[in-house]
């Protein structure tokens, strides 16, 4: 192998991640070339991603061209990958996975914030049944990259914003603010995971597979199983996190003020599945209102 050809999106923390998977791959021997594709996800930002096309706007560009042989792999936040993958692309490698939690951005107490922004209709659900019996709290819709965002918490737009706190962490930015517990605030699924996608070739596949965490992978795969099962990507506000086999998956409604649960341990990806099958029926109710309402704003 000459040289492998890498594509990533053009933001800062996809180039992050992706730098990170060209250090691996120096460190192992292997010559890179990033080539940075735009993807319908970065090309509109003033709307949430429920609203422009659902999962996988940030993923389809870097599948064609490994398709269509532009580049030999792609690295992408796990959690922007759609379950359907089409064939061809095989998932190679899952790093180690950082910090899965979401992460509040301000200078306040939790008690104290009345206006908080993300687009995200799980945090926007969970934040609201969080706050619940609080009169007073708006959530806004923020989009944009993290320096977009950060910028606006700057101006005064909010009081505070809620990110993912892999982000942070990959861009070594240290903000004021804390993080939120797993349990109140349930991560989405695969937050906090880098994955490599690769081409159907036993050569570029086994290159990457150098990189995969099995810890990591195990748990991700679970959250996966139980995600795919319930289907709806970004327009469910739903919460899956699963560390070292004890799995935690919730499905709220819009407003946060219901909330369907299920905590287990699993041990096989057939036993997410029939967790994820579970809490679908339980939830059918909360999905049928959030595709209803979420499918409507496309």
């Amino acid at each position: 192998m000459s040289v492998i050809k890498i594509g990533t999106r053009g933001s800062k923390l996809a180039l992050a991640q992706t730098n990170k998977v060209v250090s691996l791959l120096s460190e192992l021997g292997f010559k890179t070339e990033v080539k940075i594709i735009k993807t319908k996800g970065d090309a509109v930002t003033d709307r949430g991603l429920h609203q422009i096309g659902s999962y996988g706007v940030f993923v389809r560009e870097l599948d064609n061209a490994i398709l269509f042989g532009e580049i030999d792999m792609a690295v992408h936040s796990m959690k922007d990958i759609p379950t359907y993958r089409p064939d061809g692309i095989i998932t190679a490698a899952i790093l180690k996975r950082d910090p899965p939690y979401d992460y509040m951005v301000t200078n306040k107490p939790m008690t104290e914030l009345s206006v908080i922004g993300t687009s995200s209709l799980r945090r926007k659900a969970q934040l609201m049944r969080y706050y619940r019996d609080t009169k007073g709290i708006e959530i806004k819709s923020l989009r944009g990259n993290i320096d977009t965002r950060l910028a606006k918490l700057k101006a005064g737009e909010f009081e505070a914003i809620l990110l993912a706190e892999a982000g942070l962490v990959r861009m070594n930015y240290r903000e004021n603010g804390f993080r939120l517990s797993a349990n109140d605030f349930v991560p989405a699924p695969n937050q906090g995971t880098v994955a490599v996608v690769c081409c159907d070739s036993p050569e570029i596949y086994e290159a990457a597979g150098l990189l995969n965490d099995g810890l990591s992978a195990y748990d991700t795969m679970m959250e996966r199983a139980v995600m795919e099962e319930i289907g709806g990507g970004c327009f469910i506000p739903q919460g899956i996190y699963c560390l070292r086999g004890q799995l935690t998956a919730e499905i709220l409604s819009l407003d946060g003020s219901k909330t369907e649960r299920v905590s287990a341990e699993v041990n096989s990806i057939e036993e997410a599945r029939e967790i994820g099958q579970n809490l679908k029926d339980e939830a059918w109710d909360l999905i049928a209102e959030a595709k209803a309402v979420c499918g409507d704003l496309k």
